[in-house]
């Protein structure tokens, strides 16, 4: 199954855009979409390779979201992804931060490993597009404030 493939571009320098990503990304994540769904639920990426990506909820509850593969700062990243499945379901996403030049980064995402899923992997694939569009813009307005 083909990966998905995004692009956006952001108005900051690739190590400001990479740094908001892996140190500040409870401060963008959208309230509420995380796999207990609390509103007060914290997000922590750990910025290292074989980091924890995983949410802590008010009572002091952790939920595993994924693990750092790739951490080269401030030009790529990767991690398998599980928020809300088990980690043997875990699908592959890479980002590269892309220095344009002036000023501006562009965000390649591929998010590929749907074929884990079997059956279920075109409807995860769908629902993972939408995320994606919802959520980048958050992330930009960070980048970007």
């Amino acid at each position: 199954m083909a990966p998905l493939r995004l692009s956006f571009e952001i108005r900051s320098s690739p190590q400001h855009a990479f740094d908001v990503w892996t140190t500040r990304l409870s401060s963008w994540w959208p309230k509420g979409h995380s796999a207990s769904g609390n509103p007060d639920t914290t997000v922590v990426f750990e910025p290292r390779l074989g980091g924890r990506i995983f949410e802590r909820t008010p009572d002091g509850a952790e939920v595993d979201w994924g693990e750092i593969t790739l951490w080269e700062p401030p030009h790529r990243l990767g991690y398998l992804w599980h928020i809300a499945r088990h980690r043997r379901d875990a699908t592959d996403v890479e980002l590269r931060f892309v220095d344009l030049g002036d000023g501006t980064t562009r965000l390649d995402v591929v998010h590929s490993g749907w074929e884990r899923l079997g059956s279920e992997g075109p409807v995860w694939r769908e629902a993972n597009r939408g995320g994606w569009e919802a959520l980048i813009p958050s992330f930009i307005g960070a980048a970007e404030g």
